[in-house]
């Protein structure tokens, strides 16, 4: 099993790595002190994510300055393992280090194992912590993957009476290739308390770090709030045995941030694109995605999981305009959702794929309106032709129907309920497109809202929606109304089954879609 590896502190080329690592040795070495009983140690779980068919990235974080040392192995003995060449993990990336693995064989399990060596007393080397995941397929084979987002928000944490973070247990069980997310990881914005106490006089009882005590304004408490979710055991248990493809939203950064976004009292940083700045760096350190040369810090790309499967992650934060009326009617920077370029980017892609299904991961939904006090947080616009950000959506879809692009499909997140969509032209205001799904998730720890009005310009069509009412926003997790979808391709057929869960593992809806061929 040949290998080829890269480190991956952002930013950190092999020259600058020699370079500036080498001061950092120097710096720190001497001061620090220590013991054989103290060994460096793996403190959050591992992690991979960005899984192709011939590599992988893989994640870890220690409890100080250490070289993180990786060895491979095609079976759970590590009989065959190799031993990879290590990489440091500094305060500068809060220990954190990412190893990306190359030239994997396609549809191989493939086990790792992670510990940490002492910078200072080199012959001191922590506990190892192993994962697994399983490179894409290169021939048709079956494959399975979940999907959801919202982790930690309304101040619902980790419960232990209540079997902590309980739906990514539930979704372990089903042994998907990989979890896509859909964004809001964290909730930066949400300080999460020792107790939450409810109207029926029942206490949620956290688990608290000092960091989460407040919203997030500095590096290390963006930081903290990833950490945070790590603290869990279905999380970790979860992490080390499902890939993630991460997205993200609003809330790693504050609620409905754009760059005109206001920041409310609770915030002393007053500049919402220094917290975005600074999120952007803890969200890349804490995650296993790929680092983008051209363009580093990118979160958007496109992720090839065999012959049956393209996956098309978008970014619709960095890129936006100010959230604000969005009546516009012809398309400028006030419009902008995804950007110019990540929509030339996108229209590419989908015309080179040859994948069965193109899946177009959205954490936003395309026609539930999300309100902000500005005029507008999500692609939606209300009733009527498109206008504002819809109007990219409208130019998307005129592009994949006139292509042609075939058996495109939607997953997003992002209102904490879930929901199926069936978008037909014949009842849309614009109608240039072919009929297509959009399926909503989510959320997998966090209060339960919805549902939100539609909007009629794409034509949307409700097939499903489990939503608490309009009387009872913000359940929390024990309420079960906690959501997570489960997408099957049948290798032999091509055929995709979409099916809607809960943390209970109970099926609440699903559908079979046959893809259009030639």
């Amino acid at each position: 099993m040949p290998i080829r590896t890269g480190s991956l502190p952002r930013g950190l080329t092999r020259r600058r790595l020699l370079a500036t690592g080498a001061g950092a040795l120097g710096a720190i070495a001497m001061p620090y002190i220590s013991r054989a009983a103290d060994r460096p140690s793996v403190t959050h779980g591992v992690q991979s994510g960005d899984v192709s068919a011939d590599g992988a990235v893989v994640w870890a974080r220690a409890d100080r300055p250490s070289l993180m040392l990786v060895e491979v192995a095609t079976t759970d003995t590590f009989r065959d393992a190799r031993s990879l060449p290590p990489i440091v993990a500094l305060p500068q990336s809060d220990f954190t280090a990412k190893l990306l693995l190359q030239d994997l064989t396609s549809g191989q399990d493939i086990f790792y194992r992670v510990r940490f060596r002492d910078l200072a007393h080199t012959s001191i080397e922590g506990e190892p912590a192993i994962g697994r995941f399983r490179t894409a397929p290169g021939d048709r084979r079956d494959i399975s993957f979940v999907w959801g987002g919202d982790v930690a928000g309304q101040g619902w944490g980790i419960n232990p009476d209540d079997g902590g973070m309980f739906t990514f247990a539930t979704m372990r069980r089903h042994r998907p290739d990989f979890f896509l997310h859909s964004g809001d990881s964290i909730y930066a914005d949400g300080p999460i308390l020792p107790e939450v106490k409810l109207a029926d006089g029942r206490i949620w009882k956290n688990v608290t770090v000092p960091e989460k005590a407040k919203v997030a304004e500095t590096l290390e408490e963006f930081r903290a709030a990833h950490k945070y979710n790590f603290l869990d055991d279905n999380v970790r248990a979860f992490s080390a045995e499902v890939p993630v493809f991460v997205q993200w939203d609003d809330h790693e950064v504050t609620d409905n941030w754009s760059p005109s976004k206001e920041l409310p009292a609770a915030y002393k940083e007053r500049n919402v694109m220094a917290l975005a700045a600074r999120s952007a760096r803890a969200f890349h350190e804490m995650y296993p995605i790929r680092d983008n040369i051209v363009e580093p810090g990118r979160v958007y790309r496109s992720l090839s999981y065999g012959p049956h499967l393209d996956m098309f992650m978008l970014d619709e934060r960095s890129y936006r305009g100010p959230n604000g009326p969005n009546q516009e009617t012809s398309y400028g920077p006030a419009s902008y959702f995804l950007g110019p370029d990540q929509l030339a980017w996108l229209k590419r892609g989908l015309l080179n794929s040859r994948a069965t299904w193109k899946v177009i991961a959205s954490d936003m939904p395309l026609s539930l309106i999300v309100p902000d006090p500005a005029g507008s947080e999500a692609f939606a616009q209300g009733d009527g032709p498109p206008r504002g950000r819809e109007l990219e959506i409208a130019d998307l879809l005129r592009f994949i129907k006139t292509a042609p692009v075939k058996n495109t499909v939607w997953l997003t997140a992002d209102v904490h309920y879930a929901a199926a969509h069936y978008y037909n032209p014949d009842k849309a205001q614009f109608q240039e497109f072919e009929p297509f799904w959009e399926f909503v998730t989510g959320p997998l720890h966090a209060g339960t809202f919805g549902p939100n009005q539609l909007d009629n310009t794409f034509g949307p069509e409700v097939k499903f929606a489990k939503a608490p009412g309009p009387d009872k926003q913000n359940l929390p997790p024990w309420a079960g109304m906690q959501f997570f979808g489960h997408v099957r391709i049948e290798g032999a057929t091509g055929r995709m089954t979409v099916a809607l869960r809960d943390r209970a593992d109970t099926e609440l809806w699903s559908t079979t879609l046959d893809p259009v061929i030639g």
